[in-house]
């Protein structure tokens, strides 16, 4: 399993989020505080606070090329 912070604060940025991990077989959740949803459900983003920093949790150890198309949206390290 991989987890970085990604934010996604437009509405443009959550259709295109959801477009490209929509494109990958395996299993991602968005982890804000206590609430968890399918990475891959647009309603299920809506109902996160996404003025905030969200987990994305992937099930899986081979993600190279994800982390590559979704590298606009992870936040960095400060």
């Amino acid at each position: 399993m991989k987890s970085v912070t990604i934010r996604l604060s437009l509405v443009e940025n959550v259709n295109k989020f959801v477009n490209i991990v929509s494109a990958f077989p395996y299993e991602m959740d968005l982890r804000a505080g206590r609430h968890v949803v399918d990475a891959k459900s647009i309603l299920g983003i809506f109902s996160l606070d996404l003025s905030r920093p969200i987990t994305l949790e992937i099930y899986a150890e081979d993600c190279g090329e994800l982390m590559e198309k979704i590298r606009p949206f992870v936040e960095e390290d400060k």
